[in-house]
């Protein structure tokens, strides 16, 4: 395996991304009402999602988005020949929704998520012809495979951060989707940017973290939700992709309930999901209880290994790793007090300098 290379962004190639909206569409199929013409089919890029689908508002959809612009880019149309999704709505499909992007001519076909592999790494050798990417996981010793991922741990450090900062019950929440080593980034993170930050202030905030075992369950997320707000939480950061869904309808729900002055937040993921945060308080007022979201250049780097590609470049063999200091991960303002903002932008150039160093597993 190569060795792995830092690559950027831009803030403002993930900005564009954000102002997209998913589409819906087949699954694979040519797209009849304008596809790609054949003389395209050697640059043409399909992903293949994991659970939660390509309107999950996270992980999937930011990919999606991320091809859309492309194909929009390079004057590329959505249908075989072109570029497409296949939805994954269970894990026992990825292994024949690779098949069917192979199968349907996708010259570059990407796995959306670190669960996507094994089923990569197997298509990969058994189709050697094909360009295979997978996100959020490190494929070696294949030349047509590229591993993308993501200093995760570095934007959940600044949402630690943000919500040590913000807490006035100084009890918070992290709900995870699956355990592994993607996940591991965003705990660790988190709860050192918590505890640096609480430290700062010379207060003890604890760190309630809960497992859903799953990326697409939200009745899950919202049980684990009511349980940390019961239990005094006033802010949950979710990594949970469409798991996550269930913990802004928690807090939706219960802020409708309460006073302004005391509603409970959600800190969003991969995307910004500040508009999963609007609601209507006790008193009539429309409000937002999304504190901030950290931002994950998935859609950004779909496209730009998609376009190494389109110019015969394909990063074969290679690891690209997408961090803070290049604006491979970021975290929005959000509804960040001056004081959070502050200690938030502080804390970002400590870490992009080198002078605080993120773990990417949590402490036992």
């Amino acid at each position: 395996m190569k060795k792995a290379k830092l690559f950027g962004l831009g803030t403002v190639a993930m900005a564009a991304l954000l102002t997209l909206g998913a589409c819906g569409g087949g699954s694979g199929s040519t797209d009849s009402s304008g596809g790609a013409s054949n003389e395209d089919a050697e640059h043409s890029v399909a992903i293949v999602t994991d659970i939660g689908g390509v309107d999950d508002r996270s992980f999937n959809q930011s990919a999606w988005e991320g091809l859309q612009a492309w194909g929009k880019d390079h004057d590329i149309k959505k249908g075989n020949g072109g570029y497409n999704y296949i939805q994954s709505n269970d894990a026992s499909e990825y292994e024949q929704n690779i098949s069917q992007a192979v199968s349907n001519g996708f010259k570059t076909v990407f796995g959306i998520g670190y669960l996507l592999a094994d089923p990569i790494s197997a298509a990969a050798d058994q189709n050697t012809d094909t360009n295979f990417v997978i996100i959020d996981s490190v494929i070696e010793g294949k030349d047509n495979v590229a591993s993308a991922t993501f200093k995760d741990q570095e934007a959940a450090y600044l949402a630690g951060v943000a919500a040590a900062e913000t807490t006035k019950t100084d009890k918070i929440g992290f709900v995870g989707g699956e355990e592994g080593a993607v996940i591991d980034r965003f705990q660790a993170g988190f709860e050192k940017g918590v505890a640096d930050t609480a430290k700062k202030l010379d207060k003890d905030i604890s760190v309630d973290v809960q497992y859903a075992a799953s990326f697409g369950d939200p009745a899950k997320g919202k049980a684990l939700a009511a349980n940390m707000y019961n239990g005094g939480i006033d802010i949950i950061y979710h990594a949970s992709g469409g798991t996550g869904q269930g913990v802004f309808s928690e807090a939706k729900a219960r802020n409708g309930k309460l006073d302004e002055a005391d509603k409970v937040w959600v800190i969003g993921v991969d995307s910004d999901q500040q508009k999963e945060g609007e609601y209507t308080s006790k008193d009539g007022e429309e409000s937002n209880f999304c504190l901030t979201s950290t931002l994950k250049g998935v859609g950004a780097a779909v496209q730009d290994i998609s376009t190494r590609a389109l110019e015969d470049k394909f990063p074969g063999g290679e690891h690209l790793v997408y961090g803070l200091k290049d604006g491979g991960v970021s975290l929005t303002d959000g509804f960040l007090s001056d004081d959070a903002k502050e200690a938030v932008k502080e804390a970002k150039d400590q870490v992009s300098n080198g002078d605080i160093e993120v773990p990417e597993t949590p402490e036992k």
